[in-house]
């Protein structure tokens, strides 16, 4: 584990903890691989399954970020990132393996992730979905109902009115 990597992303994340050291072991899989890991800083393309401590570790140490449009949320509460580059088609899909046991401490549970060798600690696959696309932007478009804007892809045409996802009104009557 490289102790200025560890820094930088605690430094960035407020605080050690298990959930982090799951992203920047993650980290330290695909810095490994032969075409992800020379990627320069900010190309690499991240699925995160999760939104928990570990996307801080992806994002201050590989540059991955919402804005930039190469960190998406598939929010299926799964410890598993898939790892993409969008000019070669390589990618990697890192799920986590170990589970902490029932009986186990806080600590000793992140000294495991801390130690463990990665062939133990993920299953390597490839992602089951393809590449997100690259960021595009949208018109704005004011909702009928608050006035507020939204981007066009999020508004929805509803009695004839143009209403935000906010506005709208669910139905719900599909399985």
């Amino acid at each position: 584990m490289d102790k200025t990597l560890l820094d930088k992303a605690v430094a960035f994340h407020g605080h050690l903890c298990p959930g982090l050291v799951i992203g920047l072991r993650a980290v330290e899989a695909v810095l490994q691989e032969p075409v992800l890991g020379k990627l320069p800083y900010g190309k690499l393309v991240c699925v995160t399954e999760n939104d928990a401590c570990g996307v801080d570790a992806i994002q201050c140490l590989l540059g991955c970020s919402a804005g930039k449009g190469n960190l998406v949320l598939r929010p299926v509460a799964k410890h598993a990132y898939a790892f993409f580059d969008r000019e070669s088609g390589t990618a990697l899909r890192l799920c986590l393996q170990r589970q902490k046991a029932p009986d186990q401490s806080r600590e000793a549970w992140q000294e495991d992730l801390l130690t463990l060798p990665l062939e133990t600690l993920f299953r390597r696959s490839v992602p089951a979905y393809p590449v997100p696309e690259p960021p595009r932007l949208f018109p704005t478009v004011t909702c009928e109902i608050c006035g507020e804007g939204a981007a066009e892809h999020a508004i929805r045409l509803e009695n004839g009115k143009k209403v935000c996802l906010d506005c709208r009104r669910a139905y719900a009557r599909r399985w």
